[in-house]
């Protein structure tokens, strides 16, 4: 038991999901981690722990519905509360939608939509009976309007903004609130563990040059204490990207505008649509040297955050049989 609040996060072992949760720890918050990688998730509670956070471990793919029981289970067993759930876990497949298989957009629903469903049913019997809790649900600008070349992470982020929005309306008469996070490009290192199809060294170029640009993505550490804010004041929504936020008014008032827009942008990208096995993004063909100087700061986080530490591909590349019930 513990006097502390207590905060579930998903998706804990790298990246932002790891960023999250080392911000909540600085908040004062004893933790539950989750990430399918064991050892992965062994590293980053080593290092969550170094901030005086209680961590708790539960390895496993949250699009399991026992294992979204497991991470409750765990919060109320060691700590006797739960306060704050984070559903951050997630994957990034690039390549135009010629080259996915229907497997590509059953992986990415799994994880980015069941794999939010089910900590979430687990978690709202427990933070009802407390009358109160905080809820967190990463989704994406890509939840909001179009981005070329990810379709089956559009298709999952749209499903959770409106989960989240949704759920919102309802659980606040319970005094539990939730936050839809919409964020935009964000340097956590994450090209290196994306999954790439069609021409796969052209799509990693061009997608780890759009992670690394200081004007197009935003430092991901300040981009945790935004989410972690927001959610904690039990804001109804945050993107804290600065284009995040154009983008979404502009495609608001004008959405026909946006997609001719975004079409364009659709034809500077790779034309290859050969659909290939999803490889990710440490096994693609390296670049020229050049392509390392442009690319620091995206190299650099991948260091930091724990992209290293956590190489495991996410899904699977070879399918795998749905989870969804």
């Amino acid at each position: 038991m513990t006097d502390k609040p207590v905060a579930v996060v998903t998706g804990a072992s790298r990246g932002l999901g790891f960023l999250l949760a080392r911000e909540l720890a600085d908040r004062g918050h004893d933790l539950v981690v989750n990430a399918r990688s064991e050892s992965g998730l062994a590293v980053a509670a080593a290092a969550l722990q170094e901030r005086g956070a209680q961590v708790v471990t539960v390895p496993g793919d949250v699009s399991d519905p026992a294992v979204g029981q497991q991470l409750v289970e765990a919060a109320t067993a060691r700590f006797g509360r739960l306060d704050v759930l984070v559903t951050n876990a997630g994957t990034i497949q690039v390549g135009p939608a010629f080259a996915m298989r229907a497997q590509d957009f059953a992986n990415a629903m799994d994880l980015m939509f069941y794999g939010v469903l089910h900590p979430v049913l687990a978690a709202l019997p427990v933070m009802k009976q407390r009358g109160a809790g905080r809820i967190l649900i990463i989704s994406s600008i890509g939840g909001k309007l179009p981005a070329p070349h990810l379709l089956p992470y559009v298709a999952a982020k749209h499903a959770s903004v409106g989960f989240a929005e949704g759920l919102r309306v309802e659980a606040i008469r319970h005094g539990i609130t939730v936050t839809c996070a919409v964020p935009g490009l964000m340097r956590t290192g994450s090209p290196r563990n994306a999954l790439f199809t069609g021409d796969q060294s052209g799509e990693h170029r061009w997608f780890t040059l759009g992670d690394s640009l200081p004007l197009v993505s935003m430092d991901a550490e300040r981009a945790a204490r935004q989410l972690v804010g927001a959610a904690l004041k039990g804001k109804p929504e945050v993107a804290p990207t600065p284009l995040a936020k154009i983008g979404m008014r502009v495609h608001g008032l004008a959405p026909a505008t946006t997609i001719r827009l975004v079409s364009v942008v659709n034809r500077l990208l790779p034309s290859d649509e050969t659909p290939r096995p999803m490889r990710p993004g440490h096994a693609v063909e390296k670049p020229a040297r050049w392509f390392d100087s442009l690319t620091t700061l995206t190299r650099r986080a991948a260091r930091r955050y724990h992209q290293h530490d956590d190489s495991s591909p996410d899904p699977a590349p070879d399918p795998a049989p749905s989870t969804r019930p």
